[in-house]
């Protein structure tokens, strides 16, 4: 099933595929429900009859039962709905526009909004990094490395398949240098700070949520390698301030690995101890206590800031991101002055500057 274009427009997301040898006398609903793993038969056909699902070069509307053939074209439309929208305590949580930080012709850096997911994926379609930025500069975006949907921060994109796969690499083999902001409860004195949290990271057979990923011991073979360093900006009674620079790059690595050593990020609805309430928020039955434990809409986390060298344009960048508006919206209600923040921030700029520094060293 090989995708020949994708077009975004701020209502509309098609995508064009192309019938190769093995689906060549397939049923249409059979085709499209390759592309729509998680929805059922009835659904797919309801979308062929009402047009959104379509052969290039074909009256239509089709049948569900119509057979495609190799080398024809489907199209696959669909409309933006309220399908993505996200509510807190019964409220429309407003989407934002992403800020773009750098603008190259061969990749642009964005600092993400929360609940922006980084591309298309599942119901989120519209309201991702890569379709958005597509449509505004009017350019292709390939996604080069992945932020949690509810995390906000810097997000690097590629513009063109060359850019996209140098770019990538350097993830991959751990030549970008990575610095995220976070609030947390802290369940114990933070006299552990810093700190380094080297547990092995891994999924648990039959554990509800089943992506909750959990630690294990560094000398045991369970999970993968993993690694992160913790450094702390501001401690004010119940909850810290801090900074989180991993290693590697694991699932929730800086959720699991901080919560594992007692400081479970605000907001986090998966690693605040009772995994329950993650099940009650994805179920739409959050209990009024549930919105009192989390007290924002998203876990905060921020990835501020990138480091890494990109040979073949020769050039060396940094891109570094304040405190987000809701969480300095949150720091505010705690009675933390304007002027506190800005000392914090600018101890975040010398802490990610000094710790970039020892790892270039």
């Amino acid at each position: 099933m090989q995708v020949l274009e994708k077009k975004f427009t701020d209502k509309t997301y098609s995508i064009l595929y192309l019938v190769e040898d093995a689906e060549n006398g397939m049923r249409l609903d059979q085709f499209a429900q390759i592309h729509f793993t998680t929805l059922s038969r009835e659904y797919v056909k309801k979308r062929i009859i009402c047009g959104d699902i379509t052969i290039s070069a074909r009256p239509h509307p089709h049948r569900p039962s119509t057979k495609v053939y190799k080398g024809e074209h489907i199209q696959i439309l669909t409309t933006k709905s309220n399908h993505e929208d996200e509510y807190w305590r019964g409220q429309l949580v407003a989407e934002e526009i992403p800020m773009i930080v750098d603008d190259h012709s061969d990749y642009v850096v964005i600092s993400k909004p929360a609940f922006m997911a980084t591309h298309p994926t599942g119901k989120h379609l519209f309201y991702t990094a890569t379709s958005i930025m597509s449509y505004r500069l009017n350019s292709p975006m390939k996604s080069v490395h992945r932020i949690d949907r509810e995390t906000s921060g810097v997000l690097l994109l590629g513009k063109n398949e060359k850019a996209a796969q140098v770019l990538t690499e350097l993830f991959e083999n751990r030549k970008v240098k990575k610095a995220y902001i976070f609030i947390a409860h802290k369940k114990h004195d933070a006299s552990s700070f810093p700190f380094v949290a080297d547990e092995r990271l891994g999924l648990k057979d039959d554990h509800t949520p089943r992506n909750m990923v959990h630690c294990f011991a560094k000398e045991t073979k369970q999970g993968k390698r993993a690694q992160t360093r913790f450094e702390l900006v501001h401690d004010f009674g119940s909850f810290v301030l801090a900074l989180a620079f991993p290693v590697t790059g694991r699932q929730h690595q800086i959720r699991a690995h901080a919560a594992h050593h007692g400081y479970p990020l605000l907001g986090d609805k998966m690693y605040n101890g009772d995994p329950t309430v993650f099940m009650r928020f994805k179920d739409g039955v959050a209990t009024e206590s549930d919105f009192d434990l989390m007290q924002i809409p998203r876990q905060a986390l921020h990835a501020a800031a990138l480091s890494l060298r990109i040979d073949y344009l020769n050039q060396n960048k940094l891109w570094v991101q304040p405190i987000p508006n809701d969480l300095k919206k949150w720091l505010s209600s705690q009675d933390i002055s304007v002027q506190d923040i800005l000392q914090y921030e600018q101890k975040i700029k010398d802490i990610i500057a000094n710790y970039f520094e020892q790892k270039s060293a």
